[in-house]
């Protein structure tokens, strides 16, 4: 069952947010051995970078966001 503002926590969470970066950098990061001699990139450097941005998603879901906190008191439980 959802919060009954998911709208709301979806569209300005940054949890939501850097999970959403994460994920784009791990399509790039498994599209980049097809794009080999385009691109000079580091080969882990998108799977470092997903990671981090994980680890800051993780740590965002415990931080009180002003924009959520407003209203509702449970918006970001």
């Amino acid at each position: 069952m959802f919060i009954p503002d998911w709208r709301r926590v979806f569209l300005r969470a940054w949890s939501v947010r850097l999970m959403l970066i994460a994920g784009l950098l791990s399509g790039l990061e498994v599209a980049l051995p097809l794009m080999d001699g385009y691109v000079d990139i580091p080969p882990r450097l998108f799977a470092v970078l997903s990671g981090l941005t994980v680890a800051a998603a993780f740590i965002a879901r415990f931080v009180a966001q002003s924009s959520l906190s407003k209203g509702q008191s449970n918006a970001d439980e």
